[in-house]
């Protein structure tokens, strides 16, 4: 009754009803309900990386950032009332840590609470709401995080902290969902056995750090323009012989650098120099290395690179030691 606008239709298949699945949430609670939990236990967590599927009306489809079929970073943590807060912060420090390594300083952070005049679209007493709305405060307090709050964008079983990164335009798209749930447990009925003998119901919380797989590399291209830094680079360094009489000394330079642990494409197409070089620079290439009659003597290579152009012309290991240390660095902030 809360999904049926956004499900696909269903289908009958040997007398059963099918319907593509639009969340992972209810089989990780199956999971933790395969077996006798005791509080020694928690906090559990699930995680998968988990395909579901939304019918996103056409209009609506936007590339990869809105699709219908999305794969999610999804992760429930079944822990104790007293547990569920600290398991906030852990992923708010998990976010902050991924939005570093990937150079997203930019982003608006909301903190989605239930409408009260709306009592009808979502499910759970109001003692419980309020808890986990100050568990989510508490945390975002204590990160010193700067937050607006939403009235009537919570999920149907709980309030949630949703982190927005803006696209290369400045539009806003969702990535990070944190979401705490004390519903889900009650309807499904799943319990842990407590410290005094009693079952006591799990809080879960719901994380989601990349969010939709897709959407999160369709802003990342976007925020670095398609010039990706150099140890996110699909292709670290491109090799460009001049002639095909020194494709075998380009060979012999890429195993050093795959050995190395990086990402080498050699041109041995045959299009005259100056096309391949464009077409790396085009492709965003961070590294090309042009080799010719003099590199070859010399057992040297010519360097460009994507925003300085010509570089001269180095030793392989000289060139092998600066690319690794490129290859190194992850905080692009």
């Amino acid at each position: 009754q809360w999904f049926s606008d956004g499900l696909f239709p269903e289908m009958e298949l040997e007398h059963q009803t099918f319907i593509n699945k639009p969340m992972n949430c209810p089989f990780h609670v199956q999971i933790f309900a395969s077996q006798t939990r005791s509080y020694r236990d928690l906090p559990l967590r699930f995680g998968e990386l988990g395909t579901v599927y939304r019918f996103e009306r056409s209009g609506t489809l936007h590339g990869a950032l809105r699709v219908r079929g999305l794969t999610q970073d999804d992760v429930h943590i079944f822990c104790r009332q007293d547990q569920f807060s600290d398991e906030v912060r852990g992923a708010l420090d998990l976010a902050k840590s991924v939005y570093s390594t990937f150079g997203f300083t930019d982003y608006k952070v909301d903190l989605s609470v239930r409408d009260p005049s709306a009592s009808g679209k979502f499910v759970g007493g109001e003692d419980l709401w309020a808890l986990a709305e100050q568990g989510l405060v508490e945390a975002l307090t204590r990160h010193q995080i700067q937050y607006e709050r939403v009235e009537g964008e919570a999920a149907f079983y709980g309030p949630k902290i949703d982190i927005q990164v803006a696209d290369a335009i400045g539009r806003l798209w969702q990535l990070t969902t944190i979401q705490v749930d004390f519903n889900l447990p009650e309807r499904f009925d799943i319990a842990y056995e407590a410290e005094d003998g009693t079952r006591q119901r799990p809080v879960m919380v719901h994380r989601a750090i990349f969010g939709a797989m897709e959407r999160f590399f369709a802003v990342l291209t976007e925020h670095f323009a398609g010039a990706f830094p150099v140890w996110l680079a699909p292709v670290q360094v491109a090799i460009v012989p001049i002639a095909d009489r020194h494709v075998t000394y380009c060979n012999g330079v890429a195993e050093r650098l795959i050995e190395a642990g990086l990402r080498v494409h050699v041109d041995d197409r045959a299009e005259r120099m100056n096309r391949k070089i464009r077409d790396a620079q085009i492709q965003k290439i961070p590294y090309m290395l042009v080799t010719g009659a003099r590199e070859l003597s010399e057992k040297t290579v010519a360097v460009r690179s994507r925003e300085g152009g010509d570089q001269g012309t180095r030793t392989v290991d000289e060139i092998l030691t600066t690319m690794l240390e490129a290859n190194r660095v992850r905080n692009v902030g």
